[in-house]
């Protein structure tokens, strides 16, 4: 989502919002919190909390005090307290819900243990970040042939640079435990910058890249999800999707987050549900347990000596035909079952229309039909009268 600022000038360039390439609603970044406070006034003699969130490169966020009293809002570009030197972020949210977000992230509010904001960054400041940010691909790119060289089992990921230039970042993944002294004392002679070498998960590793998942969307990790939960193969056996790894798995190579997002929904409507594995004891033979349709509530069962042929039955029938077994009984068969639950969805689709609402054209206008064009009969008819009457003048 963009705001309705960013447009493009007649060349094709983005003109933003006029806030030094930055978005100052927030709309275009990361990992966004929505600052519904941000109209209301604090009461009376409350002064304004003085830390506020500020994000950096692919949706990486900190938390920062304002000791120097600074205005500041949504989109401002600031420069950091680091170590060593100074970095530049932007500002994504101010005033009371930092609390709930540092509260969220279990992040100490102990105001000694937080870094301070140093100024609202300069153009030099902005110029220097700029240069430093497209260094980042070339960096990259070398590392990689480094790491190759020096035969390290690790896969670069991303590469980020200090807003002051004189740190880079090596984000990495990595199945096994690796030594990378040797590959810190090239990477700091070759490329002349303090190295910081920061081993990330898979899913870590998705979240700061970012994509395009199955469904056509953005990631849910890059765009809004902050905690990922474990997510077992059980979620997907709930929902009675196929165990196929390529489509439950996503672009980390872990399962899907979006599969625990249905899970209560499923495991609600389940528990009304009897056992796969019961059977139903009939007159005709023992039936075993097909499929299911979790939310219309439909059980599909066949006989065990004809699994050709399935019975639909519903929870209740099935329910009633287990309670009846439980007492050392049988069902007549599974076709009186599937028999009444066909004239029931009948009964229930049948109906008589009384005042014609399900006429689709009942509001249109009337359709008249043609009136013929009798133009030349009467041109006949006047013609053959005009005769008669010269012949009786003649007569």
């Amino acid at each position: 989502m963009s705001c309705t600022s960013c447009s493009s000038s007649i060349n094709g360039l983005p003109l933003g919002c006029k806030n030094n390439g930055a978005c100052s609603s927030g709309s275009c970044d990361k990992m966004n919190v929505f600052d519904w406070l941000a109209n209301m006034s604090l009461p009376n003699g409350q002064k304004p909390f003085d830390i506020a969130e500020i994000r950096f490169k692919n949706g990486r966020k900190g938390y920062y005090k304002n000791t120097k009293e600074l205005q500041l809002c949504i989109g401002d570009i600031v420069a950091v307290e680091s170590s060593p030197g100074h970095d530049i972020g932007v500002i994504s949210l101010t005033g009371e819900l930092v609390k709930v977000q540092m509260r969220k992230k279990k992040v100490s509010s102990n105001k000694d243990s937080i870094s301070q904001i140093y100024r609202k960054a300069s153009e030099k400041d902005v110029e220097i970040w700029t240069v430093a940010r497209n260094k980042e691909k070339e960096v990259q790119r070398k590392s990689r042939l480094i790491i190759s060289r020096l035969g390290l089992k690790m896969k670069l990921s991303d590469v980020e640079f200090q807003g002051d230039g004189n740190k880079a970042t090596f984000y990495y993944t990595a199945d096994d435990r690796v030594d990378f002294r040797q590959l810190i004392r090239e990477l700091a002679g070759t490329f002349s910058l303090r190295v910081e070498m920061k081993q990330v998960g898979l899913r870590q590793e998705a979240a700061r890249l970012g994509g395009i998942g199955s469904c056509g969307r953005e990631l849910c990790c890059s765009t809004w999800l902050t905690d990922f939960r474990s997510v077992s193969t059980s979620a997907a056996r709930y929902q009675q999707l196929s165990l196929n790894p390529q489509k439950l798995a996503g672009q980390c190579g872990k399962l899907k987050c979006c599969l625990n997002y249905e899970l209560d929904s499923y495991t609600d409507a389940l528990k009304s549900f009897p056992k796969p594995n019961v059977w139903l004891h009939t007159e005709k033979g023992p039936a075993v347990f097909q499929k299911m349709d979790i939310f219309k509530g439909w059980i599909w069962y066949a006989y065990k000596e004809n699994p050709i042929n399935w019975h639909k039955l519903t929870v209740e029938q099935t329910n009633q035909i287990i309670e009846l077994n439980k007492k050392n009984g049988k069902a007549t068969s599974l076709e009186e079952y599937a028999m009444e639950l066909e004239y029931e969805v009948a009964e229930a689709s049948n109906f008589k229309d009384v005042v014609g609402q399900d006429s689709l054209t009942r509001f249109d206008k009337p359709k008249y039909k043609k009136k013929k064009k009798r133009g030349r009969n009467n041109r006949n008819r006047n013609f053959k009268g005009n005769k008669k009457n010269l012949q009786k003048k003649k007569n």
